[in-house]
């Protein structure tokens, strides 16, 4: 606690300001129609991942353990995008850019939660891909319902204690200049750099978040393609290697939809407008769990399976 006290320094006076101003949008150009956009993508993310889940709750041949990650996948899109989507036109499309102190760091936990929930989601599905075709012979007794639901079970409980961190350590901050942020959400690190006292302690939480859950699950991923890569060249025939690859596709699109935009923006950020990042950045959130459903229905053979069976079971034909 003493570590925490003294991030306020001897000569600052403690201010929690009662509200704080969301301002990532104003300035761009025929912004409405992003938030036109924006409604569209949040309507397809929702039905699209609902369907999703009701597709693997229904079908008894898809509870298997790479689909209860799948399910997890849906579920967090599906809370990220109710959690960040409607927020954003409500302080945009309707200027309620005053948003009280409480409630932009309870948004910022609900975001942060779903976004890194998002990313080790991927990691549990490179880690079914990799036995599957590294061990398949092992894979029924090393990927397992209970071993599935306990590694997710741990994602939330690291993901939700670190962002609790985080939050809590924001709460520390003493904000006696500016409480305008200039984010399309309460961003954590718009948030502390706004502080007029040490913020150390939230600058460090958040570089080891940012390596923890992003470049840390990036290298994994990255690591288990290398060793599939190499299973595969030891495959005798190029059909069976295919056969193998294809497995892969959903997941290898699901990583490149969500770390392409990300790479891209941290590379190029000091050549990028503030408002092209912020641009960017959104899209980052918001387009993924748009089209994490949409590639696995296309892409997965067991999911368009049972797409067409629940079809030919509940849609009558007529002569």
């Amino acid at each position: 606690m003493d570590f925490f006290n003294s991030a306020l320094g001897k000569n600052i006076s403690f201010v929690r300001p009662e509200y704080f101003i969301i301002s990532g949008f104003n300035g761009i150009p025929y912004i409405h129609y992003y938030y036109v956009f924006l409604f569209c993508v949040y309507i397809v993310a929702v039905l699209g991942n609902t369907a999703v889940m009701a597709i693997i709750y229904l079908d008894h041949n898809l509870r298997t353990p790479k689909y209860v990650v799948v399910f997890n996948l849906a579920f967090v899109d599906l809370f990220g995008s109710s959690a960040l989507v409607p927020k954003i036109l409500d302080i945009f499309l309707f200027n309620h850019q005053y948003i009280p102190y409480s409630d932009c760091l309870a948004f910022l936990f609900f975001c942060f939660t779903s976004l890194s929930m998002q990313v080790l989601n991927l990691v549990a599905l490179s880690y079914d891909r990799l036995i599957a075709i590294t061990f398949p012979l092992h894979y029924q007794v090393k990927v397992t319902h209970r071993f599935m639901l306990s590694l997710i079970a741990c994602f939330w409980v690291f993901v939700i204690i670190a962002v609790l961190i985080s939050v809590g350590l924001l709460t520390r901050l003493s904000f006696c200049k500016s409480v305008v942020i200039n984010s399309y959400f309460c961003d954590h690190g718009q948030i502390y750099r706004l502080a007029c006292n040490d913020y150390t302690p939230s600058r460090v939480i958040g570089v080891l978040l940012v390596v923890v859950i992003l470049w840390f699950p990036l290298t994994f991923i990255l690591f288990t393609y290398l060793c599939i890569g190499y299973a595969l060249s030891k495959v005798a025939t190029v059909q069976e290697r295919v056969k193998a690859f294809k497995t892969c596709t959903a997941h290898l699109s699901l990583v490149a939809i969500y770390f392409i935009p990300l790479l891209i923006t941290f590379t190029f950020m000091g050549k990028l407008h503030p408002n092209a990042r912020i641009i960017n950045l959104s899209l980052t959130s918001v387009f993924p769990p748009m089209l994490n459903p949409i590639i696995y229905v296309l892409q997965t053979q067991e999911i368009k399976e049972s797409v067409k069976k629940e079809l030919k079971r509940k849609i009558p034909k007529f002569r």
